[in-house]
């Protein structure tokens, strides 16, 4: 005889065992939270997922050469570009053949147009040789092509053709922190064609020097609306929230009447002697303009999470420091101040990612000293249509934002930020 009984299998009403019934009640209550939720997640998934995604991938994509000129990139393979010669009749044979094909389908300009990217003159090449091409109907076909145009018989030509035939590329990436790639290797740009590098650094420093500003400005802002009387403090806050109700375009254009040098702020100064008519300051179109017309935009977003935190903190701490002989200044920075660096951390991630990605007002009021890298890449986007640079940027820009976030967060803690 068993000196151990055999416990008893707890079960349900119906005679279910309980410990089933309840994993089945626990797995029901997760697809119906799933269920309820599946419309923001595929909301988020479309909206902001799908699109970095999308961005991450063009900035590597590079298959336009490939599909355009499919056998030319085969019969490239067995050519040298460190070569001081151009590829024998084979290539050219089989870029005579895809040529036909690419004019057919009017490819060619696409192509030389992303080739134009890396050296300039190729799309003027793809044209000019795409209306020669139907001419071309019997070997040699180097010596036709040469003929069409000599930039056929350049090494650094097929050397461009050649680096970018991958379907991916770092041509991009390489773009964007001024270098490239070379047949001695990646190389950085000369000094006079280096502007990507220049620009993230001043993106990130204006963006720091913009929040900093919205920082002295918006303390004591939240501090005096958060010591205030509830109706006086509701009162002055519409005067806090009065600017989104304002076009930004409006409130930028304001600027640039009060910034200008025959503006309202310079004929003040003039007015009351503190410069002379002939030494007026020069306050827009550089980064001046930048920092003071964001500075405008994005105090609100400083204000706001300060106000919401300073509102939970009780006064009756100040009034104890106070009386056990702490002075105003003490009181505030040991006790007061701790207490609100929630509300710095969170009006400080507000306002520097809104910042960093700003182009509207520093394209209007910034001149060529106070525009973003947003401004480059929407260039490539509405302008010069090179969209793989663009993403390219974009990934850099959002890489160095997820950079500067770690590092916040170990600073100051990510668990610190509060919005009230």
């Amino acid at each position: 005889m068993s000196d151990t009984a055999t416990e008893p299998v707890l079960t349900t009403r119906d005679g279910r065992p309980l410990k089933a019934s309840l994993a089945k009640a626990l797995r029901r209550e997760k697809l119906r939270a799933l269920v309820l939720i599946a419309p923001l997640l595929i909301f988020v998934l479309l909206t902001f997922v799908a699109p970095i995604v999308d961005m991450l991938f063009r900035s590597v994509e590079n298959s336009i050469v490939a599909d355009t000129l499919p056998q030319t990139v085969v019969a490239l393979k067995d050519w040298d570009p460190a070569s001081d010669q151009a590829p024998d009749e084979a290539v050219f044979a089989a870029l005579a053949s895809d040529l036909k094909v690419a004019v057919k389908n009017k490819t060619h300009t696409r192509l030389g147009s992303r080739l134009n990217y890396e050296k300039t003159g190729i799309s003027s090449l793809f044209r000019k040789t795409g209306r020669s091409i139907k001419k071309m109907n019997e070997p040699p076909y180097k010596e036709q092509f040469l003929k069409a145009d000599k930039k056929w018989g350049d090494v650094s030509t097929w050397q461009t053709l050649k680096q970018y035939s991958p379907r991916y590329t770092d041509g991009y990436f390489l773009s964007s922190i001024d270098a490239k790639r070379t047949a001695d290797g990646i190389q950085m740009k000369p000094e006079n064609e280096q502007i990507y590098l220049l620009l993230f650094g001043r993106t990130l420093m204006l963006s720091i020097a913009i929040t900093l500003a919205c920082l002295l400005l918006g303390y004591p802002i939240a501090f005096l609306l958060a010591q205030l009387p509830l109706r006086t403090s509701n009162l002055l806050m519409i005067l806090v929230l009065l600017p989104f109700w304002t076009s930004l375009l409006v409130r930028t254009s304001a600027w640039k009447v009060l910034l200008q040098q025959q503006g309202v702020i310079n004929d003040f100064l003039v007015w009351i002697g503190l410069i002379a008519d002939a030494n007026r300051l020069v306050m827009i179109n550089n980064q001046t303009g930048t920092i003071i017309a964001m500075t405008h935009i994005l105090l609100p977003f400083m204000i706001l999470p300060l106000y919401s935190v300073m509102k939970t903190i009780s006064p009756t701490y100040v009034r104890a420091a106070k009386s056990l002989g702490a002075t105003d200044f003490r009181a505030f920075w040991k006790v007061y101040f701790p207490q609100s660096v929630p509300g710095i951390g969170a009006g400080a991630v507000l306002v520097f990612i809104l910042s960093i990605g700003y182009y509207i007002t520093p394209e209007l009021v910034g001149g060529t000293s106070g525009i973003f890298i947003s401004n480059r890449i929407a260039y490539h986007i509405s302008s010069s249509l090179n969209w793989g640079l663009a993403a390219a940027l974009g990934t850099m820009l959002l890489a160095a934002v997820m950079i500067l976030f770690v590092v916040y967060d170990k600073i100051v803690g990510i668990d610190n930020v509060k919005l009230g």
